[in-house]
């Protein structure tokens, strides 16, 4: 077994792994990122891209913001749709200036590999059984194999960004967790086509039929959502089929300005919401999906990823720098207060816009009534507009 050493071992070449080893290179600290797929698997994941203030804030600090800043999409603002109703959430007079980006995480992705490469930082790829070690002690390791041959990676800390299924959370003592977690009865059919978007800003549209979405990529590059039960097959769904559901689920002059045309990727998406407390065991953190899942609706699963690596990127700066352990002992309790806070909004918006197999008509009007309230309400557009560009780190 070949013996290697780093400050920080990473598991996980998503965007949570590679910025936190940005952000650590650019203070001068050594980190290994370990990736079980190759790069072009890990660039071929299609993810959404409404990025919150304070993630485009980071990806600048962290030199990689200037290709997002020349083609991304700025967005003061989104609609909503009630049956044939529509009505603009104006988050940049709402909440004082503040916007947000719309560029694909694929793209963020593909940034911050090139950002590595360009300093040479080590990610190893096609990292086969990669199990970590000695997460009780101050001496930490993490095994694993590349073409049959072995690996030991010695390191000070562990840091696990390598999803819900990888093998970070799963390292950890089950005693030593409690979980959260919802299961949404119904998924999210999505097709991307090479198509002008339907509207500058996206479109969230409530009706009778179930949930929909009207969201961009980039100005010919669509991306559309209806809500599906889980168990449809995607053979069943032929473009035709889909665009004359969506239309049927936007308001009549939005559904007149829909471009359809051959989708270039289909799937289906299932939703949850799930919460691991805590996101830290003795020297493992886990940071993005590893520690949380929220559903879609409200655009937070790569903006709390971010976060999670503001918070633990500043505690290894803070305990290299300086020998202070106060972050590292407190990553958990400040990652997960601003978790909390997503998912409730996440949970809210999901509750909001879907059609639930169990909703009765008192439960269908309540509905109707929060967003007439919410398109009349200057109140309750700012706290949802504050939500909806991310609360501060």
């Amino acid at each position: 077994m070949q013996d290697t050493r780093t400050q920080v071992g990473i598991i996980g070449a998503g965007p949570s792994g590679l910025l936190l080893s940005q952000l650590l290179h650019l203070n001068g600290i050594d980190s290994v990122v370990l990736e079980r797929r190759d790069r072009d698997y890990v660039l071929g994941r299609i993810r959404a891209g409404v990025l919150e203030q304070g993630l485009t804030d980071l990806l600048r600090r962290a030199g990689i913001g200037e290709r997002m800043d020349r083609v991304g999409e700025i967005h003061a603002g989104f609609a909503i749709a009630g049956g044939d109703k529509e009505f603009r959430i104006d988050l940049e007079s709402l909440t004082g200036g503040q916007t947000v980006m719309v560029y694909g995480q694929t793209e963020v992705t593909r940034d911050l590999y090139q950002a590595r490469d360009a300093m040479q930082g080590t990610v190893v790829h096609e990292a086969d059984g990669v199990t970590p070690h000695g997460i009780d002690g101050d001496a930490p390791y993490l095994t694993y194999e590349v073409g049959g041959e072995a690996f030991r990676l010695h390191c000070d800390f562990i840091a696990g960004c390598d999803g819900f299924h990888g093998v970070s959370r799963a390292s950890i003592p089950v005693e030593s967790l409690r979980t959260y977690e919802k299961v949404y009865p119904f998924g999210w059919l999505g097709v991307l086509s090479e198509t002008p978007p339907i509207d500058e800003e996206l479109i969230y549209a409530h009706s009778d039929r179930g949930f929909a979405l009207c969201s961009l990529r980039s100005r010919m590059l669509s991306r559309y959502y209806v809500q599906c039960p889980l168990d449809i097959d995607l053979a069943d769904w032929p473009d035709d089929r889909f665009w004359d559901e969506l239309k049927a689920r936007l308001p009549r002059a939005a559904a007149e300005r829909l471009v359809t045309g051959p989708s270039i990727e289909k799937s289906i998406a299932p939703l949850r919401s799930f919460v691991t407390e805590p996101m830290q065991h003795g020297r493992l953190f886990l940071a993005g999906d590893a520690a949380h899942i929220v559903p879609p609706t409200g655009a937070k699963g790569l903006n709390l990823a971010a976060s999670d690596i503001h918070y633990l990127s500043t505690a290894l700066i803070d305990w290299y720098r300086d020998g202070s352990d106060a972050g590292l002992k407190t990553y958990s309790d400040r990652a997960l207060a601003r978790v909390w806070k997503a998912e409730r909004f996440s949970w809210s918006m999901t509750k909001l816009l879907h059609t639930f197999p169990e909703d009765q008509p008192f439960d269908r009007r309540m509905q109707e009534t929060e967003l007439a309230y919410l398109s009349g309400s200057k109140a309750a557009q700012m706290a949802l507009a504050e939500n909806y560009v991310g609360l501060p780190y």
